[in-house]
């Protein structure tokens, strides 16, 4: 008999300790779930070694390769973030390249079409025109690629240093906000 009762306290002990604790447990997994529940925190798609191809009248435009993609669709203002760097180039009808870009970092934002390139950002046109900065921005919308900060510029006929520019997508036709005085002379 007092085994019987030994036996019925247990049964119901273990259940209610092992209740107890699974309910104490979760309290502190809610907090847990409740931050990861939070969308706009959640990257909804990361890619290893993207390539992406814009396309223009079944043409190929422009081609985006990045080591490391991470889209942020769920975000107030949603972007996709490129943590390792981009390379960009851009492509004319004939498929002849454009120009090229490379950054170790940029986020481009959806809404605004921008792409914010940053970290040794280095431009390339057609015309053997080199641009160095570390900050450069791309308005998809306005068609303008510009900076605010410190710009040099390699050409065949020499070395361009300043502050600030404005140039078309196809890096063709810049302009130099503030210019250094003087010019470099490569022979």
């Amino acid at each position: 008999m007092i085994k019987n009762k030994l036996l019925h306290k247990i049964v119901i002990i273990v259940p209610a300790l092992a209740g107890a604790i699974l309910l104490f447990s979760c309290k502190a997994d809610t907090e847990a779930v409740q931050y990861f529940s939070d969308k706009k925190s959640i990257a909804g798609v990361t890619a290893y070694n993207s390539e992406v191809i814009y396309t223009e009248n079944g043409k190929a435009k422009i081609i985006v390769f990045a080591p490391l993609t991470i889209h942020y669709q769920f975000a107030e203002e949603p972007y996709t973030d490129f943590p390792e760097g981009i390379t960009v180039s851009t492509y004319d009808d004939t498929l002849g390249i454009e120009s090229t870009l490379t950054s170790k970092l940029a986020v481009y934002f959806d809404k605004k079409s921008l792409w914010h390139a940053k970290n040794n950002v280095v431009a390339k046109n057609r015309k053997g025109e080199v641009l160095y900065t570390e900050e450069l921005f791309w308005d998809q919308k306005k068609g303008i690629i510009y900076t605010n900060v410190n710009v040099k510029i390699n050409s065949v006929n020499g070395v361009v240093f300043g502050k600030g520019l404005v140039t078309d997508e196809s890096f063709s036709s810049w302009e130099i906000k503030q210019p250094y005085d003087g010019e470099i002379t490569v022979d």
